[in-house]
């Protein structure tokens, strides 16, 4: 299965990826006034969302999507998440959420999270979520045997 990005779409700069330069992707997020609480301040349950916004975000920028994972028949569930908070945001607020691939050994990995106030830089919450590898039966996959052209380009993104 060599090829099979090539057969699913193509991926986008390689060469970006050897370079460990999507270590830096981040993604703009403004917080919406429905995601706030009684204390107008976004609740506690939307930075799990973001992170996973930014996570599927991080994945398209280096060529691995959900949807060309998925069409290959590979899913990842989360197996756990975590969120430190820092500091409130509040509606309208813009945060830029940096992800990282922290760990990834081809059977598992971890990302984590850098929620930062667009404007200030200031850190509001970190966080960090791990996940698996599995097939359509639940049964895990050893990306580096069954997909080795992703396990590489998974590898080459772990943050030193």
């Amino acid at each position: 299965m060599d090829n099979f990005l090539t057969e699913a779409g193509g991926i986008m700069g390689n060469s970006l990826i050897e370079n460990r330069e999507f270590n830096e992707i981040c993604y703009k997020r403004q917080a919406h006034y429905y995601e706030t609480d009684r204390m107008d301040v976004i609740h506690h349950s939307n930075y799990i969302r973001w992170f996973e916004e930014a996570r599927i975000y991080y994945l398209e920028q280096i060529g691995f999507g959900y949807d060309k994972m998925e069409s290959l028949g590979i899913l990842s569930p989360v197996l756990s998440v975590s969120c430190e908070y820092k500091s409130s945001v509040r509606f309208h607020e813009e945060v830029l959420i940096y992800p990282k691939i922290e760990f990834f050994n081809g059977i598992k990995m971890a990302i984590s999270y850098v929620v930062k106030d667009a404007r200030t830089g200031k850190v509001r919450a970190t966080g960090e979520s791990k996940h698996c590898f599995v097939d359509s039966k639940f049964k895990p996959i050893r990306m580096k045997k069954d997909f080795n052209e992703i396990y590489t380009i998974l590898s080459n993104c772990v943050a030193e």
